[in-house]
């Protein structure tokens, strides 16, 4: 039986972003916490974004204590003062991070308790009204109804997850708020969206709902993330990454991620590695891995990538050409390899292997996975380099 959720609705379009306010009042708001990181406080088009909620006569206060890979005790901390100034809608303004950390807050405004209290149960109240609003276009965490945090005293990322109550009631998608982003992050960024739409068209539970929505974001991102890349300037480039990244969010958070994500999570726990950093190099290692599962579909996600069939080529053929795009790809945007991470060494890859093999995300990867087999991929992610074993 197939299950999918939606409920978050989005506006989509350059300028966008200049309605928060009036959406925002639509939401019944009186007192607004933005969620923001301190650089982006700083910028031009936050300031598109105060002028809004002014404009709309809200009342409003910045919060800007957001870090990459969201801590427990920050989501906490930003409770307390979301409390004490009887803050009433969320706003996040920026990527993964601080819309993570906006839904976490959001859902202990209503549900008391700890951020850690509530990994992995599901909640008992809705989540605070939240907007949220992306600057990068990787996550889809706009349109998602999970918050990832990392738990600092396990050193271990844990989820607030729950399809009806951890709902945004709006995103924005504006892609003129990405003009600019920096080449690294547009790079980290991008491949992290086409790794959930991957991972989430050859998922286990994947579904024809999410198959299509999956198929189309691979498409959107593989014909404009290097023109993302080389222009920044790129509006038509930059309005189909954000387009790819929210349908990949869409289609990920309802068939669930795999062994990438499971990989990234115990890296991005433990050393802190940025999650699209993580997801980039190990997306090519894990999709070669994965091919014998299900050979069609990986031929299926070659073809949305752009590679070119020609009639003597087997499915086989069709999808290792899917895997060696996705490798060159990650070496046309600089993309570091494993050994560029010279915080993780041969000496940590067994008890990265264990604790990956243990996440939950492992059980719908593509194909059985062992901790064996997660060693194997790290031992030749590490040793190939950028350079896997048939490119």
């Amino acid at each position: 039986m197939n299950n999918f959720y939606h409920a978050t609705r989005i506006l989509e379009g350059n300028g966008t972003l200049k309605e928060v306010g009036n959406e925002a009042k639509l939401l019944g708001a009186t007192k607004v916490m933005v969620v923001t990181d301190d650089f982006l406080s700083k910028t031009p088009v936050f300031s598109t974004l105060t002028k809004s909620l002014e404009d709309a006569g809200l009342s409003y206060m910045v919060y800007t204590n957001v870090k990459p890979n969201p801590r427990s005790e920050d989501c906490d901390a930003a409770t307390v003062v979301a409390r004490e100034e009887n803050v009433d809608l969320i706003v996040a303004f920026g990527g993964g991070s601080a819309m993570d950390q906006a839904k976490a807050v959001a859902a202990l405004l209503t549900n008391g308790k700890t951020c850690r209290d509530w990994d992995n149960v599901p909640l008992d109240h809705p989540m605070l009204p939240t907007i949220c609003i992306p600057t990068t276009s990787g996550t889809g965490s706009e349109v998602t109804f999970v918050s990832v945090i990392t738990d600092t005293e396990r050193q271990f990322k844990m989820s607030i997850f729950d399809p009806q109550k951890l709902i945004p009631a709006l995103a924005i998608c504006d892609a003129e708020v990405t003009l600019g982003l920096p080449k690294s992050l547009t790079a980290a960024c991008g491949i992290d969206a086409l790794t959930h739409a991957i991972e989430a068209y050859t998922s286990k539970v994947a579904q024809p709902i999410t198959d299509s929505l999956a198929l189309t974001a691979i498409s959107l991102i593989s014909q404009n993330i290097l023109k993302a890349y080389e222009d920044g300037s790129n509006l038509e480039a930059r309005q189909n990454m954000m387009i790819g990244s929210t349908i990949a969010g869409i289609a990920f958070i309802n068939s669930n991620v795999g062994a990438v994500h499971a990989i990234s999570e115990t890296i991005g726990g433990w050393f802190d590695t940025p999650h699209g950093v993580g997801n980039s190099i190990f997306l090519p290692y894990v999709m070669e891995f994965n091919v014998s599962a299900n050979v069609k579909k990986f031929a299926d996600v070659a073809v949305a990538l752009g590679v070119e069939v020609t009639p003597e080529m087997t499915k086989e053929d069709i999808a290792a050409a899917g895997v060696k795009k996705v490798a060159e790809l990650n070496k046309q945007l600089n993309i570091p390899a494993l050994k560029d991470l010279s915080y993780i060494t041969p000496e940590h890859f067994d008890a990265i292997a264990e604790r990956s093999a243990k996440n939950m995300l492992s059980d719908d990867n593509a194909r059985d996975i062992t901790k064996e087999d997660y060693l194997d991929i790290l031992n030749k992610a590490y040793t190939a380099g950028r350079v896997i074993s048939y490119v």
